[in-house]
């Protein structure tokens, strides 16, 4: 008999209070269903979002302000998707007055956002640019009136393309004016703003630009030149921490903002997760680990042989100068094994049926979160941690109705900080998160087809629309929590 007819039997219609009597009982009998469980984080936790200058502010020759590498690099013919540039993005510059009470209906308590070193320094050194400080006075001070503290990185990729002519990050002398570009600056804004992070991501302006072509100045140097730059950035970061602490009238807080190489174990258990500090730290030798060690670690140098940077003790000191937090940006991580080789791990490859967002790169990976600051926190006894940026693009789409109904990014956030608030509860350091991005914005060579926001912007218009991912952020601020 078919199931079809068996439903529409007689006999099924005569057994009917039968079953409903039983199904009635069967139901009285089950538990409750249990309201989910919140997972709280601590009291002063600092919940944020993140932006970059080039890639909301526009604005590009306005006020004084001079051409950086990439204005350069975004209106070079086939480096960018469709030749998109910053050149407007979107208007922070003159919108950041409306976009602010996007950050109080969020409930933000710090917003993190990057000083444009043309804007200061329109030629990189030299004379400083009064009306491109006078820009950032005006944001943090509307920012601590809405009650907002802000967080500043010193460099966010936009070298001042009078550097990148003299060589860029391959030249020395780029991290000496770093270092009194920071000076100045924090000469200027330490009244203000308190939270300052050297550089953001080494390896996205480094790797990317003298290795590939994804970055300014889009050269491929020889290993041994990329490893010699390497060096000098890591040695303007810690010039810069120097600069920061002297320059300071107040009180400052001094980190970096760093997209380090995240590895977790396949599984847990104790040899899994001591492969993955050994790759994590092996991983990030050129880095993260010389910063916070002082030492290349010897594998590092080995692999690089002949190739190894030249650096001195005195060099190496600088670059360790101590930090008083350390800022992850945090997408992804990678499963590690236990390996008979000589770094004692493998790195698991991603298969195929790996699950990613839009942006191919970006693999939804929610331990992330758990595993990278944890592992931190273990391997070199940091004390205090932020997660500066963490979020993914979707293909956001507005409705006939007018709302932006990101479900695919509410789960991605809601994963993510549910391994967050894991760590937190077992006592990892983490003092606060900050979402990328407030806005949807200029994705560097991806343009603007990727949308990272958890508010949508009509680049034509520039309108925002708070996505429906904004309103899932505004609840887990309100609760201090996520369920």
């Amino acid at each position: 008999m078919q199931r079809r007819t068996f439903l529409t039997s007689a006999a099924t219609l005569a057994a009917a209070p039968a079953l409903s009597s039983f199904f009635d009982s069967a139901a009285q009998s089950l538990p409750a269903i249990a309201a989910p469980t919140a997972r709280p984080f601590p009291q002063n936790f600092i919940w944020g979002t993140a932006t970059a200058a080039y890639q909301v502010e526009g604005a590009v020759h306005e006020d004084g302000r001079g051409p950086s590498v990439w204005d350069t690099f975004s209106h070079t013919p086939g480096k960018t998707f469709q030749g998109q540039t910053g050149d407007v993005a979107d208007d922070f510059y003159h919108r950041y007055s409306q976009d602010i009470p996007l950050m109080q209906r969020l409930g933000c308590k710090g917003f993190r956002f990057s000083i444009a070193w043309p804007r200061v320094f329109p030629q990189g050194t030299g004379t400083p640019n009064p009306k491109g400080l006078d820009f950032y006075k005006r944001l943090v001070d509307q920012l601590r009136a809405a009650r907002i503290e802000p967080f500043c990185t010193l460099f966010h990729w936009d070298l001042p393309q009078a550097l990148g002519d003299k060589g860029g990050w391959t030249n020395p002398a780029t991290a000496h004016a770093y270092a009194d570009y920071a000076h100045y600056t924090v000469s200027q804004l330490s009244d203000r703003i308190s939270h300052w992070m050297t550089i953001n991501e080494f390896g996205s302006y480094i790797d990317a630009g003298y290795a590939a072509n994804d970055a300014p100045p889009g050269i491929q140097l020889s290993r041994r030149e990329l490893a010699q730059t390497k060096h000098y950035a890591v040695l303007a970061h810690g010039l810069g921490v120097q600069a920061i602490r002297a320059a300071a009238t107040h009180p400052v807080q001094v980190g970096l903002a760093e997209d380090i190489s995240g590895f977790m174990p396949a599984v847990e258990d104790e040899a899994h997760i001591r492969a993955a500090e050994n790759a994590l730290r092996e991983e990030n030798a050129a880095y993260t680990t010389v910063i916070l060690e002082g030492r290349y670690t010897d594998a590092y140098l080995a692999r690089l042989g002949a190739d190894a940077p030249h650096f001195t003790p005195e060099e190496l000191k600088i670059i360790s100068s101590p930090i008083d937090f350390f800022g992850i940006n945090c997408y992804t991580t990678q499963e590690v094994v236990p390996g008979a080789n000589k770094v004692g791990y493998e790195v698991v490859p991603r298969p195929a049926t790996y699950p990613h967002m839009g942006s191919p790169w970006l693999f939804v990976a929610p331990p992330a979160l758990y595993w990278t600051p944890k592992l931190m926190a273990s391997l070199w006894g940091l004390k205090k941690m932020y997660i500066t940026e963490n979020g993914c693009d979707s293909a956001d789409v507005v409705r006939p109705d007018g709302r932006v109904l990101d479900s695919d990014r509410v789960q991605y956030l809601r994963s993510y900080l549910t391994q967050l608030q894991r760590g937190i509860a077992e006592g990892v350091p983490v003092q606060g998160y900050f979402l990328w991005s407030l806005l949807d914005n200029y994705e560097w060579t991806s343009g603007y087809s990727r949308r990272f926001g958890i508010t949508y912007v009509d680049y034509k218009t520039q309108q925002r629309i708070p996505k429906l991912s904004s309103d899932f952020y505004r609840q887990v601020i309100a609760a201090n929590s996520v369920v």
